[in-house]
């Protein structure tokens, strides 16, 4: 799945197998690689000093003071509400300030979690998930076609691909090519603690269209946000929706993929919970397996059917609001 981006807007957890094209990934400085030991050794040695209850209780803090301080993101926050939202204020959260409060805290625990994630019990790791909606999952996977799980702007998919992969899941997900260096270097030591990672696949934004078909074909999980806001290229194909009142246009092509070689579609969050527990959410099926009809029709249907669920969803949950 993708994370920031894509189930995920998520780092590569290994380089992108698309294409011979593709550019290597860059290596890691040693004053980065030094920094990121010495933050990752302090939050390691805090956890095992005052537990995960007590690391998540410090991200708490941590986000708390960040929401005081950082004017900007608070503003970025209130601009992003506006862009799900709309200006009718009778969409918008109950309380603003509460929403932006929660937001600073969950991504700064989610980001200390996925910072020493590789150095947790595998036990203690998956104590921590809880699925809603498995069955919309086992069925899709039953169909031995793959799955496309359409991802949206909402949550911490870096951490979503790490827990899917963990649980066994054939996963893989679509990303930009800008990528950080902590997250290059944190992704590397994954590949060192657990093999499962070595079996992520994870593509470009702008991969040839035959990848995402092969990666059904060997009967991988897809995922990739969907609710893009900029512009991504005249050539990529986008649908028009309503949300919240507001006409949108969100991508359709790796949805058109998944129709072409009969994969499954549905629908995918992740909730961040107290303490480092993670909510994983299946919706769907978006498509009906074996509809008939104009294609284009049948995608319109599921792509209003994709920003219904993200409306709801960001009704309940206004503080998973990453970016859009």
């Amino acid at each position: 799945m993708v994370g920031d981006n894509a189930v995920l807007e998520a780092e590569p957890l290994r380089q992108a197998r698309s294409s011979s094209r593709e550019p290597p990934v860059r290596e890691l400085s040693w004053l980065d690689r030094t920094k990121f030991a010495l933050v990752r050794g302090f939050l390691w040695a805090w956890a095992r000093a005052f537990s995960l209850k007590g690391l998540y209780l410090f991200g708490q803090v941590f986000g708390f003071l960040e929401w005081l301080i950082n004017y900007k993101r608070r503003r970025r926050f209130r601009e992003n509400l506006r862009l799900v939202f709309g200006d009718d204020p009778r969409h918008w959260p109950r309380s603003v300030h509460k929403a932006c409060l929660r937001q600073f805290m969950r991504l700064r625990c989610d980001k200390l979690f996925y910072l020493i994630f590789d150095k947790l019990p595998r036990e203690k790791i998956l104590k921590r998930i809880r699925f809603e909606n498995l069955e919309v999952l086992q069925q899709a996977l039953s169909r031995n076609r793959g799955v496309y799980v359409c991802m949206s702007h909402h949550g911490s998919h870096h951490v979503l691909i790490l827990l899917m992969a963990l649980l066994g899941y054939k996963v893989a997900g679509v990303r930009d090519r800008n990528e950080g260096a902590l997250r290059r270097y944190v992704q590397q030591k994954y590949e060192e603690t657990f093999p499962e990672f070595r079996d992520i696949r994870m593509f470009f934004a702008d991969s040839y269209p035959r990848d995402l078909y092969r990666c059904f074909q060997d009967g991988y999980i897809l995922g990739s946000a969907l609710d893009v806001a900029r512009d991504r290229g005249a050539h990529l194909r986008t649908a028009k929706v309503r949300l919240f009142g507001q006409e949108r246009e969100f991508l359709t092509g790796p949805m058109q993929i998944a129709l072409r070689v009969g994969a499954p579609v549905i629908q995918g969050f992740v909730v961040s919970r107290k303490n480092f527990y993670f909510k994983l959410i299946a919706k769907g099926p978006l498509v009906e397996p074996g509809a008939d009809g104009d294609e284009d029709e049948i995608v319109q249907r599921a792509m209003q059917k994709y920003a219904d669920n993200i409306a709801e969803h960001i009704r309940e949950y206004p503080d998973h609001i990453s970016r859009t």
